[in-house]
């Protein structure tokens, strides 16, 4: 029976008639006859022991009952009923026993459970108790170690030494005798001397502070007539235009362009300062101007509107009315192209002047994703030039200013960052866009203070004036050097395309007055026709014909039918196009050449020819009046190569001669002597500075050298008649050497030939 069902239970009334012998009550259980009784206190006076021994005994009772009715069921007889009956009403009173016996048991049960249960909350009242104290003990630690750690903030006050505040400080405040023993004392005291000093600070500050507002209130004062006054300094500036103009003295002009120079980028911002510096100091005929629209230069420093709203509105809108096709991959990438290669609105102009009034015109821009700067060039002369075949590329706004520093041809980026934005659009090299955008060259950059190193990249490239400043007069002088000598050979190219080498006055010296051999062809060939020559080889692999140099073939004759002298009316001697700076040879002529004379009278024909403006040497009779066949033509071809930086750096002559067989300095060494006079010895040709006569004086001494070589041959004894190519020249030595090499050095004061 659960212990519900027990409390529900009414309480039972025991009386004392049926009751067996050992559970009869004594008398004073018999007169509480007919009261209440509660079986939960009687537990408590019962021995449970005593309970035990009862249910064991009930037990073998109940046994011994049941094996007697049993006994008696199988013998039968007519008292068998009776003592059944009777051992059934045993049997019952003892069953009786069984269930009050249970009945306490369950109530020992639950008494015992709710006395356990009662020590359980006993246990865990005292555990709770415990981990209070516990939790409290770990409090009171965590305050400790806070208090220990703990850092005022007069630590953080950095306070004067103590020197200075026991000698600074007052007495009532440093207390010597009480703060000298004492660390907490002397912490106090020195804290109240810092609080002193801020104190005095503080209203020290404070008349700092107005003095500072006397001070901006004049200020303000100062503005506003200075503002009053800037109108009246704009009128004086307007009427004082005309004296600026007739003083050249542009002032107004001058401001516009540095107000304009506030919206150029760094790079641009450097170059125009320090060109306009460069200018000012150095050379009064540098113009720098700024050009582009100034608006638009402008509209790249605002920030963008606030207008995504009403931008997707309208988007969304044209989306329902209109079906927009995407673009490809092709069109987004030209337009990321053109998006990258982007140049700034604003660009920088220069115009260099040179000594003969020609114009070189730089126009300066800047790539603003790539942080480069590109120029472009344009020659421009007082008078109008005829430009001949050969002198095409000269002034090409694509060469003129190529390898103005060596190596530097402006075809390829200078950013090594630059390559992996390409990579990104699609572009293999920026050579494909420089017709466009301008050649990036180096010293352009240093021009504009950028520099790119190599070794060490960095992120971003800051423009630097110092830089600018350090390249800016070195970089003037070449361009004007590089125009002047590109104005020089472009003169001298159109007359080398006539058959004449013009050679000025000063350096006349430097050749002989008799010069048989004439140039006859000077043409412009690619490098790719250069390097398939077969005597240019040496050159090539030497790596001196790169694709940024010029490539020109010279032709060099003498002995063909030209070589006879012209009729005296025609104004002209044989080996003779310029009376300047040529001399006439009479190697042979027929009579009938001096307009009918027929004797061969020398001082007649010395006379006929100066009369026609020509000189003309004593002639040899013989040579007048036999009639020789001409000689077979000697050809001398010569291939030049001539660098973007002459005349600082010469050109470069390789020979071939075409006479009794091909001849070139791999199976002639006499050749390779005339290559060496021309390529080796140039310093003696370069005439008076700046050398521009150079290429010129090199062809004549081709053309010299070729009437040495011929002259100096050998005649064969077996064959009848004059010598082919008579020696004309002055030589001290015919041949020299296991090798027999020619005497082709010239001594212009005695006018004779030597050897090296």
């Amino acid at each position: 029976m659960s212990s519900e069902s027990s409390k529900k239970r009414k309480p039972k009334v025991i009386r004392s008639d049926g009751a067996p012998a050992e559970g009869k009550r004594n008398r004073s259980d018999t007169e509480q006859e007919g009261k209440y009784y509660s079986e939960e206190a009687e537990v408590d006076l019962r021995d449970p022991g005593r309970d035990y021994e009862l249910y064991k005994y009930t037990c073998q009772e109940l046994q011994r009952l049941m094996a007697e009715i049993q006994d008696l069921k199988s013998r039968g007889g007519k008292d068998a009923a009776v003592e059944i009956e009777d051992r059934r009403i045993q049997s019952c009173v003892h069953f009786m026993t069984l269930k009050k016996l249970n009945r306490l048991a369950h109530i020992r049960l639950k008494k015992g459970r709710d006395q356990t249960h009662e020590a359980k909350q006993k246990v865990d009242a005292y555990h709770l108790q415990l981990q209070n104290l516990l939790y409290e003990v770990m409090h009171l630690q965590k305050e400790i170690t806070k208090c220990l750690e703990f850092k005022s903030k007069h630590e953080e006050i950095d306070l004067v030494s103590l020197e200075e505040f026991y000698k600074e400080a007052p007495p009532d405040i440093s207390k010597a005798e009480v703060t000298m023993g004492d660390p907490h004392q002397q912490t106090l005291a020195r804290l109240d001397w810092e609080l002193e000093q801020r104190k005095r600070l503080a209203e020290k500050y404070r008349e700092c502070l107005s003095n500072k507002e006397k001070i901006l209130k004049e200020i303000e004062v100062k503005k506003e007539y200075l503002s009053s006054l800037q109108p009246r300094l704009n009128s004086i500036m307007q009427a004082s235009l005309p004296v600026q103009e007739y003083l050249f003295m542009p002032f107004d002009q001058a401001h516009k362009q540095y107000e304009t120079a506030r919206h150029l980028p760094p790079p641009l911002y450097v170059l125009f300062v320090q060109a306009t510096a460069y200018g000012q100091a150095c050379d009064k005929t540098l113009s720098v101007a700024i050009e582009g629209s100034v608006d638009e230069a402008k509209a790249l420093f605002k920030p963008p509107e606030d207008s995504q709203d009403d931008e997707s509105d309208s988007d969304a809108e044209e989306e329902q009315t209109t079906k927009r096709r995407r673009p490809t991959l092709g069109v987004q990438l030209d337009d990321k192209r053109k998006e990258m290669l982007k140049r700034h609105p604003l660009s920088v102009m220069l115009d260099l002047k040179c000594k003969d009034d020609s114009v070189l015109h730089l126009t300066f821009y800047y790539l603003m994703n790539l942080n480069i700067m590109t120029v472009k060039a344009k020659v421009t002369t007082a008078t109008e030039l005829i430009t001949p075949i050969s002198a095409g590329d000269l002034l090409s706004p694509d060469s003129v200013l190529s390898c103005l520093y060596p190596g530097d041809h402006g075809k390829k980026t200078p950013n090594p960052a630059n390559q992996y934005q390409f990579d990104k659009v699609g572009i293999l090299t920026l050579r494909d866009y420089v017709l466009d955008l301008g050649h990036p060259y180096l010293w352009v950059q240093k021009l504009g203070g950028l520099h790119f190193p190599k070794e060490q990249p960095q992120h971003t490239v800051i423009a630097d004036h110092s830089l600018s400043a350090s390249h800016m007069e070195t970089t003037m002088k070449l361009l004007k050097t590089r125009v002047q000598s590109r104005l020089a050979l472009h003169k001298q190219f159109a007359s080398l395309e006539h058959g004449i080498v013009p050679v000025t006055s000063d350096c006349q010296y430097l050749f002989p007055a008799k010069v048989v051999s004439r140039l006859v062809k000077w043409v412009t060939i690619a490098h790719e026709d250069y390097t398939e020559l077969h005597f240019t080889k040496d050159i090539v692999e030497a790596g001196l014909a790169g694709d940024t140099n010029l490539y020109y073939m010279a032709l060099v004759e003498r002995g063909t039918e030209s070589d006879a002298c012209s009729s005296p009316s025609s104004g002209k001697g044989c080996h003779s196009q310029d009376v300047k700076y040529r001399t006439l040879l009479p190697l042979y002529s027929p009579c009938t050449h001096l307009g009918g004379i027929e004797s061969c009278d020398s001082s007649q024909l010395s006379w006929h020819l100066i009369g026609q403006g020509f000189l003309l040497e004593p002639p040899r009779c013989c040579l007048w009046c036999c009639h020789p066949a001409p000689a077979l033509a000697a050809k001398l071809q010569a291939a030049v190569v001539l660098n973007p930086g002459y005349s600082s750096i010469p050109p470069i002559f390789q020979l071939c001669l075409n006479w009794k067989g091909e001849k070139t300095n791999n199976n002639d060494d006499n050749i390779r002597a005339m290559e060496s006079e021309v390529n080796v010895c140039y310093k003696e040709l370069c005439g008076p500075r700046p050398g521009h006569q150079l290429l010129t004086n090199q062809l004549q001494r081709l053309c010299v050298l070729l009437d040495v070589y011929l002259e100096t041959e050998s005649h064969d004894d077996s064959v009848e008649g004059p010598k082919e190519f008579p020696q004309e020249k002055m030589c001290l030595r015919l041949f020299r050497g296991p090798s027999r090499m020619k005497p082709f050095k010239y001594n212009h004061p005695q006018g004779f030939f030597s050897h090296r």
